[in-house]
């Protein structure tokens, strides 16, 4: 930490400017280097000791608690859009965020406010110092997961939806007492942490299941919903699987309102959402909605109202977030943080599927710990051109000379290299023409920046 060697030595933060440089201070495993050690982040001693401290905020409130490799930030969304739209005040905990940090504890679509952040910051790091001798410095995850719970509960909240940061079993989060946990789909991720195969992946994601508190998740590689279905039997979890114990339909149709989009239904004794329009474009996240509409049945039983027509009207105020979120119409750019292979190829079917364009230009930048040729592979589908950078503070940024070189090693295309997002979107602007679209995206911090310059130019 600069400016002090240990948390007991900082002093209250006067300004929400000095509580946010504060906190970047802290241990960070989202801006790790790849190869970086990071077994005295994954405990969770700290953790209890730090809630205990500040008198377990995270158990005021009913939970809804989310992990998953892919579509777990997308399912909180449409789930927290949809309790809202049925008049409760939904505590939101996500990460990472786009353009302001802020953005990581909301209730509904408002953020937490700086004064509410300040002083909230202030309580978190009093305790946290407190515990520091015995249990080491909390870190900047933990910090920003006890604020959130501390904020729920001084905000009375009817109902929080916490994501998962990373994993499950040994995350931050995961020390709350849900009353539904949720586990969206399961790749190949963090491979160094979590585990070399889908088993192990999985197994640590459903270390978020809980004993006799309903588990559900989506269609899963049988492998990956084989140890989600062995841990729910050891902890004795009632477990569920969308189209299989629920169920579920999906189609894929246009009209004249809502244009292309994908409708589901799901049935259950206690009720049925039937033709529900997938807020979020593409097909793949026709199982995201479906596992949020399961997740606002099991609320019923907890003495949530959520009917058809308001859970419909709800789903439809999903803020996009960085998903398919278009920020400027001349030219036309979309902002995506897509950082998978999976999920690379699912946003540009989607853009194929819901918009029309002649080409489309795409400014791309990526981790290097992440699958790279998968990535490039999947982002040549859709580029007609496409520009390489790399985000302003990401230390775990590729090289973008070397993403154009294997790019063009694999798919003998050739492409640009631009120092800067900045410059990158410059580029890619007087590339287009009025009806070709600008694409963002490999990471949600190549996608904040982005947005953040647009924030920028639309208020000037």
């Amino acid at each position: 930490m600069q400016g002090a060697d240990t948390l007991s030595e900082l002093k209250p933060s006067r300004s929400y400017a000095q509580a946010s440089k504060m906190l970047e201070d802290l241990p960070n495993m989202e801006k790790q280097r790849p190869g970086a050690p990071v077994s005295e982040h994954l405990k969770l001693d700290r953790m209890r000791a730090l809630m205990q401290k500040l008198g377990d905020p995270q158990n005021a409130v009913p939970c809804v608690h989310v992990a998953g490799s892919k579509g777990k930030g997308s399912m909180v969304e449409m789930l927290a859009a949809a309790l809202g739209g049925c008049g409760y005040a939904v505590g939101i905990y996500t990460s990472p965020h786009l353009v302001d940090v802020r953005e990581r504890i909301r209730i509904g679509t408002v953020p937490i406010t700086e004064s509410d952040f300040t002083s909230t910051f202030n309580s978190v790091i009093a305790a946290a110092s407190e515990i520091e001798s015995e249990f080491g410095s909390a870190s900047y995850f933990e910090v920003m997961t006890a604020m959130s719970f501390l904020h729920f509960k001084e905000q009375a909240v009817d109902i929080s939806v916490i994501e998962v940061g990373l994993g499950g079993r040994l995350d931050a989060t995961n020390i709350v007492s849900p009353s539904l946990t949720c586990v969206t789909q399961i790749q190949l991720e963090h491979t160094h942490i979590l585990g070399s195969t889908l088993a192990e992946v999985a197994r640590e994601k459903a270390g978020i299941f809980k004993a006799d508190v309903p588990a559900m998740t989506v269609p899963q590689d049988d492998e990956a919903l084989a140890s989600l279905r062995e841990v729910a039997e050891q902890v004795g979890a009632p477990f569920y699987v969308l189209g299989d114990d629920i169920e579920f339909n999906q189609r894929f149709e246009a009209d004249p309102n809502l244009g292309p989009h994908v409708r589901v239904g799901l049935m259950t004794e206690r009720g049925e959402y039937e033709h529900i329009a997938v807020p979020l474009p593409g097909e793949h996240q026709a199982h995201n909605c479906g596992l949020a509409l399961a997740a606002l049945d099991r609320l019923k039983t907890l003495g949530f109202d959520t009917p058809e027509v308001r859970v419909s009207d709800g789903l439809a105020e999903t803020p996009r977030m960085g998903r398919a979120e278009v920020v400027w119409q001349q030219p036309r750019t979309i902002v995506d943080g897509a950082h998978t292979q999976d999920s690379v190829g699912a946003l540009v079917r989607a853009i194929g599927a819901h918009s029309r364009y002649d080409s489309m230009v795409v400014v791309f930048g990526c981790s290097a710990d992440k699958d790279i040729d998968g990535l490039l592979e999947e982002i040549s589908r859709g580029a007609d051109k496409i520009i390489f950078t790399q985000a302003s503070d990401n230390p775990r940024a590729a090289d973008p000379e070397v993403l154009r070189a294997r790019y063009t090693e694999l798919t003998g295309k050739m492409a640009e290299v631009k120092e800067d997002v900045r410059e990158a979107i410059n580029t890619a602007a007087r590339a287009v023409s009025k009806d070709d679209i600008i694409l963002v995206t490999g990471s949600f911090y190549v996608a904040g920046e982005a947005k953040k310059l647009f924030l920028e130019k639309q208020a000037v």
